[in-house]
């Protein structure tokens, strides 16, 4: 019996932060597969991915970082981000975390499509393709524009803290 899906799709995911000398950074990847290759701008997003009504959202955040990176979701409190709608309907929430991570130990899940479209052939792809620290300015170029609602909320939710 097929499962009939009421509402929005939604997703869950982490924008994982730190203070450096250039000010906060966030760690976000750059998506996977053949329709982002070669695109920088408007290509990157929070570690994120879809979940059913069974999971729990902060559940399903933590396991779409450790398919998507490869790696866990460093200790510290989980800051609540809110819900941002994207532009195709899906409804997006996100925590902060503040932690560190080094880009060059993630391992990437991957996915696997029709590729070229309509060819029969099926491939193989990274879900992303490489991750990177950037400031908050950088990474709004960065991110896919329903995405950027969360820079914003964690520019607030961190201001006036002696660290930042």
């Amino acid at each position: 019996m097929a499962v009939v899906r009421t509402g929005p799709r939604r997703s869950a995911g982490i924008l994982l932060h730190r203070a450096s000398d250039r000010g906060v950074e966030v760690l976000i990847g750059h998506m996977g597969g053949p329709f982002w290759a070669g695109r920088d701008e408007s290509a990157w997003s929070v570690p994120k991915g879809e979940y059913g009504p069974e999971e729990e959202p902060l559940a399903a955040a933590h396991r779409e970082f450790l398919e998507e990176l490869g790696l866990p979701v460093p200790d510290g409190e989980r800051v609540p981000l809110g819900e941002a709608r994207q532009s195709g309907g899906k409804i997006v929430t996100v925590w902060a975390v503040e932690g560190d991570l080094d880009p060059g130990l993630v391992v990437p899940g991957t996915f696997t499509m029709e590729w070229p479209r309509g060819s029969g052939r099926i491939q193989e792809f990274p879900e992303i393709d490489r991750a990177a620290w950037f400031g908050l300015p950088e990474a709004r170029d960065r991110l896919v524009s329903g995405q950027r609602i969360f820079l914003d909320r964690l520019a607030s939710s961190i201001a006036g803290r002696a660290e930042f």
